[in-house]
C-alpha cells in the first residue's frame, strides 16, 4: 500500500446496493450507532463474566453485518470474488484464502492473549485489512473489532463518547501509513504493528481528552464547551464582512481611530 491519505475503498466485481450518497450517509450512520452499541454490550458482558475470552471469526462476521447491511448483498459474508482497493498497491488475498487467513488472524490473538493490549488491537486493525475479507467495510470491522479487543485485555471499558475508532475515522493518513508500514513488514516475513500501536495510543489521548473535557466543563485543556465550538452560531454577515475588512484594511482603521479619538477631544474642550 501507499502512504496515501485519499480515502481507500474496496472495489468489489458486484455493484453497490445503494448508489444515492445522502441514502448511504445514512444508513452508515445508522449502521455505526447499532454497531457501536454492539461492541460496549459484548466489552461489559465479558468484563462482566471474568472468564477466558476467545476471539472467534464470527464476531468479526457479526461486526461487519452491523456496518454495511443495506448497503452490501453480503453483509458479514466472506467475498466470493477479487477485491481491489482505491489509492493503494495492496492486492487482498483471493477468495478462496479468506476463511483461513481470518482463522488465523484469531488464533494469533488467542494465542498471544498474554501480550499486551496495544499490540493484539493493532494487529487486527492492520491484518483485518490486509485480508479484506468482506466486499465493504473492512476498515469499519477492523477499528471496531481492535477496539473490542483492546478494552477486554486491558480489563476495562475506556471512558469517552467518541471513541478510538471515531477518531481514527475522522483522520486516517496516520492510519493508512500504519498500514503500510506493517504490511512492509509482512513481505519481509516480520508482523511489525508498532506504527499502529502509535495511532492507536495517539487516538485514546484524545478520547480521552474529550471525556475530560466533559466531565470537566473544559477545565483540563482549558477550552470551554463554547469555545470548543459546541454552541457556535453563524456570525450575521454584516459582521463577518467588517471582520474581513478590517484584517485587509488594518491601516485606515486605525486613522479611524486616531481621528476619532481627536475629534472627540476637541468636543469635549469645548
Amino acid at each position: 500500500m501507499t502512504a496515501n491519505p485519499e480515502q481507500r475503498k474496496s472495489k468489489p466485481e458486484r455493484k453497490e446496493l445503494v448508489t444515492d450518497p445522502d441514502e448511504i450517509a445514512r444508513i452508515e450512520a445508522e449502521n455505526g450507532l447499532r454497531q457501536t452499541k454492539f461492541v460496549i454490550d459484548t466489552i461489559d458482558q465479558q468484563l462482566d463474566t471474568n472468564s477466558e475470552y476467545i476471539l472467534k471469526p464470527s464476531l468479526v462476521s457479526r461486526l461487519n453485518r452491523l456496518a454495511i447491511e443495506g448497503l452490501s448483498e453480503l453483509p458479514g459474508t466472506y467475498r466470493p470474488g477479487p477485491m481491489s482497493i482505491t489509492h493503494s498497491n495492496h492486492v487482498p488475498p483471493p477468495p478462496q484464502d479468506v476463511h483461513g487467513f481470518v482463522e488465523d488472524m484469531c488464533e494469533y490473538v488467542n494465542n498471544n492473549w498474554e501480550r499486551d493490549g496495544w499490540h493484539l488491537a493493532a494487529y487486527l486493525m492492520w491484518r483485518l485489512n490486509w485480508i479484506h475479507p468482506f466486499e465493504d467495510g473492512n476498515g469499519r470491522t477492523s477499528r471496531a473489532i481492535s477496539y473490542l479487543v483492546l478494552c477486554i485485555r486491558l480489563g476495562l471499558r475506556l471512558p469517552g463518547t467518541k471513541t478510538i475508532p471515531e477518531v481514527i475515522a475522522e483522520d486516517k493518513g496516520s492510519y493508512y501509513a500504519a498500514i503500510d508500514k506493517a504490511d512492509s513488514a509482512a513481505k519481509r516475513g516480520e508482523i511489525d504493528v508498532t506504527a499502529m500501536e502509535a495511532v492507536l495510543k495517539d487516538a485514546l489521548a484524545v478520547q480521552l481528552a474529550e471525556f475530560a473535557d466533559v466531565v470537566t466543563g473544559g477545565h483540563i485543556t482549558g477550552l470551554s464547551r463554547f469555545e470548543r465550538g459546541e454552541f457556535d452560531q453563524p456570525k450575521p454577515r454584516w459582521t463577518s464582512a467588517l471582520h474581513e475588512h478590517y484584517n485587509r484594511n488594518p491601516f485606515w482603521y486605525w486613522c479611524a481611530g486616531v481621528v476619532l479619538a481627536i475629534g472627540l477631544g476637541f468636543v469635549s474642550f469645548l
